[in-house]
């Protein structure tokens, strides 16, 4: 398959051999309770449970996507990244190893399909938690109960509107800034809530939430994948001037300065 030619309707056709893939890394990382942290170069925390996921998202992606460039976070790390010409894969195979550590299950694993600088497609599991959301844009979102690698029947999921009272913020439990803070007091009274890792997109995906900011440096393939997903289930991901995100940015080794989650686009464009 050539890098150029990665479109809805291609994942769409391989959403469940895609959707396997992820449950197949969810089982792995289970299988690693407990292992004992080490610490990458930048200080950051690396488990045993986050480079066997990765090794299977690597294969598989190989053989589902061939020819597909993949970003992936512990293996980028180590070389150079490839030319990002057209689509590609951002793989985050232990988000919140924070999480993961302390024992919470506020831990997931990220897939994401990038065309055109945009994510067309996320695949988020949470192994503590048995679940899978799963959203290709355009042709909606789901939510699956995953038992080892063995996949539960989708359930369809959308955003809310946003409510006329109590509204829920979710904010980073490792992660809260000044700048955070200060634009939820500007906002209709919201209740804020701590949460872990990409958790927070697929809440407001299944309409259980309704913003997430936030307003410091992250990852790429630490919210591309629950980008897609909010998307498709009908809200919107943008920079903090309501502008796109765009992904692929190996200049600024791909950081992403800022962004807002909002399950109610409408919301998002009056704000």
């Amino acid at each position: 398959m050539n890098s150029t030619d990665l479109r809805p309707d291609d994942i769409l056709a391989r959403s469940l051999n895609l959707t396997a893939l992820v449950a197949k890394a969810s089982a792995a990382i289970l299988r690693f309770a407990g292992a004992r942290p080490r610490h990458k170069a930048d200080g950051s925390p690396v488990t045993d449970a986050d480079e066997a996921a990765e090794a299977v998202i690597l294969d598989g992606i190989s053989q589902l996507l061939p020819g597909i460039p993949v970003i992936a976070e512990e293996s980028i790390a180590r070389r150079a990244p490839p030319a990002l010409d057209g689509a590609f894969v951002l793989v985050d195979p232990l988000d919140g190893t924070k999480e993961f550590i302390a024992g919470r299950d506020e831990y997931t694993v990220n897939l994401a399909l990038i065309s055109g600088r945009r994510p067309i497609a996320g695949f988020v599991a949470a192994p503590g938690r048995a679940l899978l959301w799963r959203g290709i844009v355009g042709h909606g979102a789901e939510r699956l109960a995953i038992e080892g690698e063995t996949v539960g029947a989708p359930q369809r999921i959308q955003v809310r509107h946003w409510p006329m009272s109590g509204a829920v913020a979710l904010v980073s439990r490792s992660h809260r800034d000044p700048a955070t803070e200060a634009l939820l007091e500007r906002l209709p009274p919201t209740r804020p809530e701590s949460c872990g890792s990409s958790l927070k997109f697929c809440r407001i995906a299944e309409g259980a939430a309704d913003i997430y900011p936030r307003l410091g440096p992250t990852s790429e393939w630490d919210i591309a994948a629950g980008h897609a997903v909010v998307v498709a289930a009908g809200g919107i991901v943008t920079a903090p001037d309501g502008g796109p995100l765009t992904y692929g940015h190996a200049e600024r080794k791909f950081l992403v300065p800022a962004f807002i989650a909002w399950g109610d686009a409408l919301k998002a464009r009056l704000t």
